[in-house]
């Protein structure tokens, strides 16, 4: 696992040992960042359940103003630190070890984000709970682009009604990206 392109270009990063976490191959985050490339230069980019931080050093890299990362495991968050040092991007990001909600909570009024990415634990739902959250936020730019990396069963038919318009959905052999905007009103 390396950052693809960007001032931190290959660099390798350390992932969490194990099958706590489900490190995006190189292959989809080319492709990811291939689609996000307009969206990137001086953005502030939200990686929630960061796992590596994988994707949000590659956003900071590629030109992303600044990245705050979230993830609620300990270990994992000493490998984020880790990279996050070894990339040399430390000025430009923010490591919180807590929960999605309550960093959702925390930085309410403090930041505002133009791309937030997520990737979740597969199965479980919580990117409902985190999307209906995230549609009255005030950390969320008038035309965010939100990022959900699910399996490719996940049904997302509910967005519509959270206040959501689905922009793309990027099918690969067993998981999708899903990409969400807020209707304007």
């Amino acid at each position: 696992m390396r950052i693809i392109a960007g001032k931190a270009r290959r660099l390798p990063l350390r992932t969490l040992p194990g099958r706590d976490t489900r490190p995006t191959t190189d292959r989809i985050k080319e492709t990811l960042f291939n689609m996000l490339a307009p969206e990137l230069d001086g953005a502030y980019f939200l990686d929630l359940f960061a796992g590596s931080g994988q994707i949000g050093l590659e956003a900071v890299s590629r030109g992303s103003a600044y990245c705050v990362f979230v993830d609620n495991n300990k270990k994992a968050c000493e490998v984020i630190q880790d990279n996050i040092d070894f990339t040399k991007l430390g000025s430009q990001c923010r490591l919180m070890n807590t929960d999605c909600m309550s960093a959702l909570r925390q930085l309410e009024g403090k930041y505002r984000f133009d791309l937030i990415f997520l990737d979740p634990p597969y199965g479980q739902n919580i990117e409902a709970e985190i999307l209906g959250y995230l549609a009255g936020s005030s950390v969320v730019k008038e035309d965010a682009l939100i990022i959900v990396e699910a399996d490719d069963h996940t049904d997302f038919s509910y967005v519509d009604a959270l206040g959501y318009e689905l922009r793309r959905e990027k099918l690969y052999k067993t998981n999708k990206h899903v990409f969400l905007t807020l209707k304007k009103h």
